[in-house]
């Protein structure tokens, strides 16, 4: 499915992904974790020099071994990261040797880069409870590092795709202090994805000068209205982690005051930090539309935004609430105009609502059709609703008439392959 991009007049999209920033050698092998030789399924990704980092885990109370330790890594080494190694096909997780396994995956890393173990951060995807063997990695370690180059993304990209059916990956360029400066990423994830995070891996590099500590102020602030607002199965993973690198080699002045601090993305960033808070949040929304139109066995995007909330948080919780409901993903799937189903999820969501004041519309490029109106439905033309519903791209428009408080939350339709995927995943 092609997803249309969100834009900025400001910042110039293009290609490259996390090699878009300069400085960064990625690449990406297959070293028999995946026993179909074509498919890579472990990668690597390099920073000339130290990176200030940012990262954002799961909440799951079950944390991935690689987690765990890249979070010590972090934590020892001063918030600073020079590498990432990642493997897909074997998530480590729930396994007695997990941790130091991990450890030894950066050891190995750190061997071939010149670099100390701390200096290595971690993650790994795919199959829960089941223990990852090391000799396939080790025995291919310099391979991989031969593999590194500055356009090397998207083989580093393929390397930790599981289920994915497309890459994923994005880039803005931009200009601070009258340096050409580049921010982009990489995510992994199509299914076992909601809300709190979920099971994606994200990996952005920028090469602006900021420090971490306004780095990480930012990153928490946009996964709360960028990946927090994603579900595509309601099930959130071990192992998701979103991971941001800052390198400086644009040449800008380090950016160590959230002066300009923007109250919504919307608004044209007057400083640098505004520039940067813009840039990666262009990155991440995109990121999170990608990975929702490729949920597992999806057809449809599905896009739920609200407005006139209380406040924020009751608008994410109704979004949330509506793009989550198994029914609404149904009647999506089905292009049935079954609006009440999405009036029920707005009723259990966890926010105060006037529901006789809600308006609810139907929309895509086919057309917008009023569904409710004062908490009321509205008579409408069923093959109209149909051809709005057909189309790739579906949203679903609140409007609560109670406040300033808007949000989006992005998910897909819930079709028959989805279970196919699912009940054969080990395979």
């Amino acid at each position: 499915m092609s997803v249309k991009t969100i834009e900025d007049k400001a910042f110039s999209m293009i290609e490259g992904g996390i090699c878009a920033a300069k400085g960064i050698r990625a690449g990406g092998v297959n070293c028999g974790l995946n026993p179909d030789p074509k498919k890579f399924d472990l990668a690597m990704f390099v920073s000339d020099t130290d990176c200030e980092a940012a990262a954002v885990y799961t909440q799951n109370k079950v944390k991935g071994a690689p987690i765990l330790v890249t979070q010590k890594h972090l934590a020892k080494n001063g918030g600073k990261v020079r590498a990432v190694i990642a493997n897909s096909k074997n998530a480590n997780t729930c396994n007695a040797d997990g941790e130091e396994k991990a450890e030894r995956m950066c050891e190995l890393a750190a061997k071939a880069l010149g670099l100390k173990p701390e200096e290595v951060a971690v993650a790994s995807t795919g199959v829960i409870g089941e223990t990852l063997p090391l000799e396939p990695i080790e025995s291919h370690m310099d391979a991989l590092t031969a593999d590194l180059t500055y356009d090397g993304g998207g083989r580093a990209e393929y390397a930790i795709m599981t289920t994915d059916t497309v890459a994923k990956e994005v880039a803005v360029e931009f200009t601070l202090d009258g340096k050409v400066c580049h921010l982009g990423g990489m995510a992994k994830g199509s299914g076992m994805i909601h809300p709190n995070m979920a099971t994606t891996l994200n990996f952005i590099t920028t090469d602006a000068a900021i420090s971490a500590e306004l780095l990480q102020q930012m990153l928490s602030e946009l996964v709360k209205i960028t990946y927090n607002c994603l579900s595509v199965d309601g099930d959130t993973s071990t192992n998701d982690m979103i991971l941001v690198m800052a390198n400086g080699l644009a040449g800008n002045a380090r950016i160590t005051s959230d002066e300009g601090h923007p109250h919504k993305v919307e608004e044209n960033p007057s400083t640098g930090y505004g520039m940067v808070y813009k840039a990666l949040w262009l990155v991440l929304v995109n990121l999170t539309r990608m990975l929702a139109a490729d949920g597992e066995g999806a057809g449809k995007l599905v896009t739920c935004q609200v407005k006139g909330a209380k406040d924020q948080d009751s608008a994410i919780a109704v979004a949330r609430s509506i793009i989550s409901s198994s029914l609404v993903k149904c009647a999506i799937f089905g292009a049935d105009a079954n609006s009440g189903r999405i009036m029920c999820a707005l009723g259990y969501a966890d926010a105060d609502v006037d529901v006789a004041k809600v308006d609810i519309d139907l929309s895509s490029e086919a057309g917008r059709m009023p569904a409710y109106r004062n908490g009321f439905a509205q008579a409408f033309d069923e093959d109209y609703a149909k051809g709005i519903l057909s189309c790739e791209e579906i949203e679903i428009l609140l409007d609560l008439h109670d406040g300033d408080g808007e949000a989006t939350a992005w998910g897909c339709d819930m079709t028959y392959d989805y279970v196919k995927i699912n009940g054969d995943y080990r395979s």
